[in-house]
């Protein structure tokens, strides 16, 4: 009997206002919170409401048997409480009905592994912290930002507590293997969930491309593809936009969600489950071997996505530079204002390469060229040194 683990992740960042040359030295507000709130209040009408009470009337009509997992971002969590807290509401009530899963993640879906291992620590304790006290819950499964992954990650998180990590089922790690079982990390032993990058893409980025062969994709042509799916257990993770805003409603997504769990069902052996409920049934059937750092993001699937070009390198080298002197000075909200610009979605506004699901990603873009992206980022990044260097000097 295969199952079907449905992870979603949902994550709007925060984005940086419009900051020019001029404003250095003068100006120290750097996000935009009225652009925040639009990107938000879009959706959250297009897809966050309408799904969640989607999910939640599947949940009821098939008692439970209908099950998913989410990672929501700790700034995308704090969006919700400033602006809609009835849309955070609604994902409480998924929690409650005892059907959907929380994972954990870093706080502000950044690239924090890559500063160094007391900042991944850290953030990624914040969001559990976060997590538990707005859905009552402790994660016991984790997935790095975008699903960045390599064995040091791996044996990371397994030391931090987790019984489960999230990556990408890269098939060059794979080799002949299937990503439709559970496996163990080299070096860790933990558990390793394998995203079905095809079957997962095929709902996210081609369910409403005309000149696929397989459109339309209904429900029951899918549900029969999962049916008859070799291995124990297949991975359907996508970001969570996918429902209404990648793919709008006209595509048809709503209805192919609202009847899959009964064309699913109706096969007799495809099953729903939480991540922690699939680490209860099954065991790990091989090693998953990853050295350098893979990710889900574009056909590359690794983190060429923000730090492939020199701009993009300049930028993170800077920010990471500053950890030293930001963690000193002490002043929460230069901490906090620093973690936001390790966002990964600063960087990936930087990207400079064509990319098969670059027009997704672009999607919640509000710069006009990467270039734009970077001297804006790099003006906040100066009047970061400079608050820095007159508080060395207040001190001296």
């Amino acid at each position: 009997m295969p199952a079907v683990c449905f992870y979603f992740q949902v994550h709007q960042p925060i984005r940086l206002r419009k900051y020019t040359a001029f404003d250095i030295g003068k100006n120290e507000e750097y996000f935009d919170d009225e652009r925040n709130r639009f990107f938000l209040e879009r959706a959250s009408r297009k897809c966050y409401m309408p799904t969640n009470a989607k999910l939640l009337e599947l949940m009821e009509k098939y008692d439970g048997k209908f099950k998913v997992t989410f990672s929501l971002s700790g700034i995308f969590i704090e969006q919700l409480e400033k602006f809609f807290p009835d849309v955070l509401e609604s994902f409480r009530k998924l929690v409650d009905s005892g059907c959907a899963e929380i994972m954990n993640e870093t706080y502000y879906h950044s690239l924090a592994y890559m500063i160094s291992r007391e900042e991944f620590r850290d953030q990624v304790d914040m969001h559990r912290r976060k997590i538990k006290s707005v859905f009552g819950v402790r994660p016991k499964v984790f997935r790095n930002t975008e699903a960045m992954y390599n064995n040091d990650v791996a044996k990371v998180v397994h030391e931090m507590g987790y019984n489960g990590i999230v990556a990408e089922g890269l098939d060059h790690a794979l080799e002949w293997r299937s990503p439709n079982y559970l496996y163990k990390a080299k070096g860790s032993d933990i558990p390793v969930f394998l995203r079905n990058y095809k079957l997962s893409d095929d709902i996210a980025f081609r369910f409403s491309t005309r000149d696929w062969r397989e459109w339309p994709l209904t429900a029951d042509k899918f549900a029969t593809w999962l049916s008859s799916s070799n291995g124990e257990l297949v991975n359907l993770f996508m970001d969570y936009e996918t429902f209404g805003e990648h793919q709008w409603t006209e595509t048809g997504i709503f209805d192919f969600l609202h009847h899959l769990p009964e064309e699913c069902f109706r096969h007799g052996n495809v099953k729903f489950m939480t991540l922690s409920e699939a680490l209860a049934n099954f065991r790990p059937v091989g090693e998953f071997d990853v050295h350098n750092l893979s990710s889900w993001a574009d056909v590359h699937r690794d983190v060429s996505a923000w730090l492939e070009n020199s701009m993009q390198s300049n930028a993170f080298n800077e920010i990471k530079s500053l950890e030293e002197k930001i963690r000193k000075s002490g002043n929460r909200n230069l901490i906090d204002t620093w973690r936001k610009l390790q966002t990964s979605d600063n960087f990936y506004y930087m990207c400079t390469k064509w990319f098969a699901d670059g027009d997704v990603h672009k999607y919640f873009n509000h710069y006009d060229t990467p270039y734009d992206a970077y001297m804006n980022y790099m003006n906040v990044i100066a009047d970061i040194k400079n608050r820095l260097q007159a508080r060395s000097r207040r001190r001296a």
